[in-house]
């Protein structure tokens, strides 16, 4: 790894903040001449859950040890400016008993860095809408994210391409994206989905194209940031007619602070969204529109990390509240979340134990599916990566 330049050492934490981030050092690393390089890592999350349903139609408790994300990633450099990351997934094997899930990228794109100023992804990679998405899921705060910080359309990740990059020292940073979004016979017209964020950073700049849940007080962060998301026809608001296209708009706006002192480390965040698709979803749509494209959500956590040791790692304490209103002429899914848990570090984020508690309170219990009602569950997972 001595040939590998200083700069290509900060692209390469720049590119695995996409999927791995903080990891760069794990696992091994193949020298392609003097300046390319291939990494490998390894990384699972493994959960025991309980939950007082079964399923749709069974209200017996159940519970389950399942591989919640198990995922091999290569990541490289061909040269100073070219770099490239593919990730192969096998996630939630052995969940609610479908075992031998099957292995698929999750994410494969290349990255081209000119300078700090201007960087572009191209591939299937994150969408760059959500904090709370864009966050590492295997460097979290909570236990995991909220459904309401994933798109109605593509979810966490989309195919296109995107520019972005810092201004001002790393004070501000910018995202444009262009992406498939929502494809297929039931859209009006096959346009391209359009992503545009900001943040501003004026403590500690998070340069980086993810982020993390905590730093575990290796920062002062301050960090505000907005996001709109866009896609023209994506639906008619009456498929049987083929009648009333409607377009896809989506507006975000999150704040995160984290502030460690010798009492510990303070960690504090938040994000409202806002969905909508013309209210299509209550007309008459096409089967395959997603339910949550009229949605309207808020969370809330906070994080408090222990000063010192105890006993062999570290102790972060924290807690979650969701609200997430669908707007559907029925009144049903509509819910709330409230969760709270630790985080127990052995190796910081390469070896953890983590533990959640949440009660789901739905406004209206779905008269026929059980998981759609009142229920709680309980978490304990752990994670290893190298």
């Amino acid at each position: 790894m001595d040939a590998i330049t200083n700069k290509t050492r900060r692209l390469l934490a720049g590119v695995l903040i996409v999927g791995l981030p903080g990891v760069g050092a794990a696992g091994p690393s193949i020298q392609f001449g003097e300046e390319g390089y291939i990494s490998l890592n390894y990384a699972v999350q493994m959960w025991l859950q309980q939950q007082d349903f079964t399923s749709a139609n069974d209200s017996g408790d159940q519970t389950d040890f399942f591989l919640r994300r198990n995922r091999l990633t290569f990541t490289g450099q061909y040269n100073d400016y070219l770099g490239f990351y593919a990730q192969l997934e096998a996630g939630s094997d052995s969940k609610d008993g479908n075992d031998d899930r099957e292995v698929f990228y999750r994410d494969a794109y290349v990255t081209l860095d000119y300078s700090d100023t201007l960087r572009v992804i191209a591939g299937r990679f994150k969408n760059t809408f959500s904090r709370e998405n864009l966050e590492a899921c295997l460097e979290p705060l909570t236990l995991d994210r909220s459904d309401i910080s994933f798109t109605p359309f593509a979810g966490s990740r989309d195919t296109g391409v995107a520019l972005w990059g810092n201004l001002a020292d790393g004070a501000l940073q910018y995202r444009l994206m262009a992406a498939d979004g929502r494809e297929g016979d039931e859209v009006a017209k096959d346009s391209p989905r359009l992503t545009a964020r900001l943040h501003w950073s004026p403590l500690d700049p998070e340069y980086d194209y993810g982020y993390r849940g905590t730093y575990l007080g290796t920062q002062t962060v301050f960090t505000i940031g907005v996001a709109y998301d866009t896609q023209a026809d994506v639906a008619y608001a009456d498929a049987a007619m083929q009648q009333d296209a409607q377009d896809y708009e989506a507006t975000t706006a999150d704040m995160f602070f984290e502030y460690p002192t010798s009492a510990g480390t303070f960690t504090a965040s938040a994000a409202i969204f806002d969905y909508s698709v013309g209210d299509a979803i209550n007309g008459n749509p096409d089967g395959a529109l997603p339910q949550n494209t009229e949605l309207d959500g808020y969370y809330a956590k906070v994080g408090y990390l222990l000063p010192n040791k105890v006993g062999a790692g570290r102790l972060q304490f924290f807690a979650r509240y969701d609200e997430a209103e669908y707007n559907l002429n029925s009144g049903l899914l509509d819910n709330t979340r409230t969760g709270a848990g630790f985080n127990y570090y052995l190796d910081g984020q390469k070896l953890k134990f983590t533990g959640e508690y949440m009660t789901v309170d739905f406004d209206r219990d779905h008269p026929t599916n059980v998981s759609l009602r009142d229920y709680d569950q309980f978490t304990l997972g752990f994670q290893m990566i190298f």
